[in-house]
Formats: C-alpha cells, sequence, structure tokens
C-alpha cells in the first residue's frame, strides 16, 4: 500500500513513516497542505490528514482534493478530539478520523480496511481465484496451501490483489514498492514479477506489451 502522509510534525511524522514501513507500507511524507495538494494523485491507496496543518489547514485540504474529483480514502488525524471537528472533516470528505496519539497497530487496521473497502473486498482477506492473502498476519495462500514470500513479493502480491483486473505500469509498482526518495530501478520489477510467477504461477501475472502487468481474474 501507498500511503500520503500530510503532518507537520516532523519527529512523529518520522515515526510513522517508519512504522508504517515496518508494516509493509511505502509512505510519502508531505508538510504543508499546499505541498501535498500538488503531489496527491489517484496512486496512492489512502491519505492521513492532520488538522493542524500550517497555511490551508486539513479540512481544507479534503474539500480542495473531493473538488478535484480524488476518491482515494482519506483519514483525518488530529490532537483535537471535539466531536465537532470529527463532523466538519467527515462532512468535507474524509473517511475516518482518528485523535493523536494512537496505536500504530490500529493506525494500520484502519488504513487496511478504507484499502479493501475501495477494493471491494468485504472480509479481511483478499482473494482471487486460488490466491488469498491477509494483509494484517501477512500471510498468502494458493490453493488452500501457504506461500512462502519474501517481504517485497508480499507486497507486490498485495498490490495486484488490491488492483485485479487491472493494468500496473512498472512506475505504478515501484511507486507502491519504494519511497520517491529511495533509489528506484524499473528492472527490479521484473526480477520481483518474475520471482512472484514462479511461486504462484506464470499464468496468473499477465503481460501487457507497452503497458505493464495485471494479475489474471
Amino acid at each position: 500500500m501507498r500511503i500520503l502522509l500530510v503532518e507537520d510534525e516532523a519527529e512523529l511524522a518520522r515515526r510513522m513513516v517508519a512504522n508504517l514501513a515496518a508494516h509493509g507500507m511505502t509512505c510519502e511524507w508531505m508538510t504543508t497542505a499546499e505541498d501535498a495538494a500538488d503531489f496527491v494523485s489517484d496512486g496512492f491507496s489512502a491519505l492521513i490528514v492532520d488538522l493542524g496543518l500550517p497555511g490551508m489547514g486539513g479540512v481544507e485540504l479534503v474539500r480542495l482534493l473531493r473538488r478535484r474529483g480524488l476518491t482515494v480514502p482519506i483519514l483525518i488525524f488530529t490532537a483535537r478530539g471535539r466531536w465537532q471537528e470529527k463532523v466538519e472533516g467527515l462532512n468535507a470528505g474524509a473517511d475516518d478520523f482518528l485523535v493523536k496519539p494512537v496505536r500504530i497497530e490500529e493506525l494500520v487496521a484502519r488504513l487496511h480496511a478504507l484499502a479493501r473497502r475501495v477494493a471491494g473486498f468485504a472480509a479481511t482477506r483478499l482473494t482471487s481465484g486460488a490466491l488469498a492473502l491477509d494483509p494484517a498476519t501477512g500471510e498468502a495462500w494458493l490453493d488452500a496451501e501457504p506461500l512462502t514470500l519474501t517481504a517485497n513479493e508480499f507486497r507486490l502480491l498485495q498490490l495486484f490483489l488490491y488492483n485485479a483486473g487491472r493494468v500496473l505500469t512498472r512506475e505504478a509498482i515501484l511507486d507502491g514498492l519504494y519511497r520517491v526518495e529511495e533509489e528506484r530501478d524499473l528492472n527490479t520489477v521484473e526480477v520481483l514479477v518474475g520471482r512472484l510467477r514462479r511461486k504462484i504461477g506464470r499464468e496468473r501475472i499477465a503481460t501487457v506489451w507497452g503497458m505493464g502487468y495485471r494479475l489474471a481474474t
């Protein structure tokens, strides 16, 4: 999952980025709503937006993004817990609300729930044909038999399952696996796709020439 965090408290943001990475998520970080508005796209699984941002506030950012037609789930994150602010944020277009401080386990669970809802999964497991994956436990199965996957193989399979039937470009896969500031190589995608194919069956990941890859459904 690729997450955009909009948070001006640097130490808190750095901890969140590290903790989300430890839970298999790629998290980009912006300190202002203005920067986030210029950077965000439909390529994210979810946004975490702090209400108390300098300049444009979090609620104003949510309204702006919804006016632009962005459909990515938005979770509002704030140190203020008044119910009026929760109502204002949800009415602006946010999907969920958390009050600081929060345990990383709860944040991760809520992000997965938002992503599952968008992808159309009611159950906690992501499934496609004989494939199944549980983001919470880090387990995956093929024909009900456990799969042994590396961390990146698991994240790639999860990315395919969240986008089952859709073509993912190599650039989109890189965005899902690595932060923008990290060293990135398009050849890495081909290698990783090849390794995953060997474990789940080559026919389950189709190459769409000139575009990218698609999980067969």
